[in-house]
């Protein structure tokens, strides 16, 4: 039992400040809705690839339907140690012979909802870890 003076009491009510880090030279998503992503605020309406250093807008008009293996392939090539696929609004697995590149170099894949692969980008990210973020958004 917790007493309501006692300092246990205290330190559970304590409130915490979350404070977005900034990295310099790093891309961290800022945002994002059902229909976008935003990148150090800049604001994007299609599919892309986000790395630390870099934002490849090269998988305009790619959804899940269209993932083939020379998308896993071109993943690979940037040397990742773990790629994030956000797959949109809902999770959705793609087959396994579409990534077994990854596999093969030992290339950690997650797959998940868009808006926990930005987050966990993020996290990832101040890890400075080797990250890349896939976000499939609406066709366009």
């Amino acid at each position: 039992m917790i007493l309501a003076n006692s300092p246990c009491h205290r330190q559970l009510n304590c409130t915490m400040k979350l404070h977005l880090t900034k990295a310099p030279g790093q891309n961290l998503f800022t945002g994002y809705g059902a229909d976008y992503v935003a990148v150090n605020g800049v604001r994007y309406k299609t599919s892309l690839i986000v790395t630390p250093q870099q934002v490849l807008e090269d998988w305009r008009g790619v959804g899940f339907e269209q993932l083939d293996t020379g998308h896993f392939e071109f993943l690979l090539a940037l040397q990742p140690e773990i790629v994030l696929l956000g797959t949109g609004a809902a999770q959705r697995f793609p087959a396994p012979m579409l990534s077994r590149c990854l596999a093969q170099a030992r290339t950690g894949l997650e797959v998940m909802d868009s808006a926990a692969a930005c987050r966990t980008y993020n996290i990832l990210n101040a890890e400075s870890r080797n990250v890349v973020a896939v976000i499939l958004l609406a066709r366009g």
